[in-house]
């Protein structure tokens, strides 16, 4: 099945069934959650949805190693980060922090962004992955975009191993409150957590204010930015996306800025970059 070239001359893109049964089975598995219903699973899935989203994703995978907006010492604290982002299931540092360059090096162009919103919302939030192009899915190609985190053998092999790791925090969950954990904190959790994601891709580039007069159309959306913890100030980032914190008003909440601030006052995390109206700490 196809839905069209990406651009005159290029193959078409052709629907990957792989992906499809994939996130069609973990989709289909997290509907039962209502028959394994608990309140310490539910309360396992908000845990790790902020674990994974805020520190894993957004603090990690965001804006420390694809925008490098601040510096984590020690380096193996940086790796720890990282690995909880790779446990989020939203595929390795290498693969992620690529696109993420891409996106923002050609903002909506529907060639070389890989989730373009002038494509619309479906493509934006989910197409780009069930119809997954060699540019941007192939390690020899994306790697190019990465390459601080290519010539680190760790990143290199959270990138190829990342899925493995669900293995084992399967188990851990099974041993510490059976099926119920297994289905709210694995399958439930990474749907959540893949559509709040998917909606900065999708939602914030069509709904919401604007702060700054930037090319493209990113918006600030109050309620992506509760689901993603800062991350839906998404005009804000695109006008100044090196910055650490997200929000620019005091009522734009951003949970992961939170997250930074204690792992500075901790001596942890260094050269935080701040709004040029802020002097940044070294």
């Amino acid at each position: 099945m196809t839905i069209g070239s990406v651009a005159e001359g290029k193959q078409p893109l052709a629907l990957s069934w792989i992906n499809v049964v994939f996130f069609g089975t973990f989709h289909v598995v997290a509907m039962l959650a209502p028959w394994c219903f608990s309140w310490s699973a539910l309360g396992v899935t908000i845990f790790l949805h902020w674990l994974f989203g805020s520190i894993g994703i957004c603090l990690g995978y965001h804006r420390l190693l694809s925008h490098r907006s601040l510096q984590i010492t020690p380096k193996w604290l940086e790796y720890a980060i990282a690995f909880i982002g790779a446990l989020a299931m939203q595929g390795g540092p290498v693969f992620w922090v690529a696109g993420h360059r891409q996106h923002h090096a050609h903002t909506e162009d529907v060639d070389k962004d890989p989730y373009s919103s002038k494509r619309g919302f479906w493509w934006s939030h989910m197409l780009w992955i069930l119809y997954p192009r060699s540019e941007f899915y192939i390690y020899d190609n994306y790697r190019k975009f990465a390459p601080d985190l290519d010539r680190d053998p760790y990143y290199r092999w959270l990138d190829r191993y990342f899925l493995l790791l669900q293995i084992p925090l399967a188990v851990l969950l099974y041993l510490l409150g059976g099926w119920s954990f297994v289905i709210y904190g694995v399958f439930l959790r990474a749907v959540l957590l893949w559509h709040s994601t998917w909606l900065i891709n999708s939602a914030t580039h069509l709904y919401g204010y604007r702060h700054f007069e930037v090319e493209d159309n990113s918006r600030n959306l109050w309620w992506a930015a509760l689901l993603t913890y800062g991350e839906g100030w998404h005009n804000n980032h695109h006008a100044q996306p090196n910055v650490a914190p997200a929000g620019r008003r005091w009522w734009e909440i951003d949970m992961t800025w939170w997250a930074i601030q204690a792992l500075q006052a901790l001596g942890l995390a260094k050269k935080v970059v701040l709004p040029p109206t802020q002097k940044a700490k070294a």
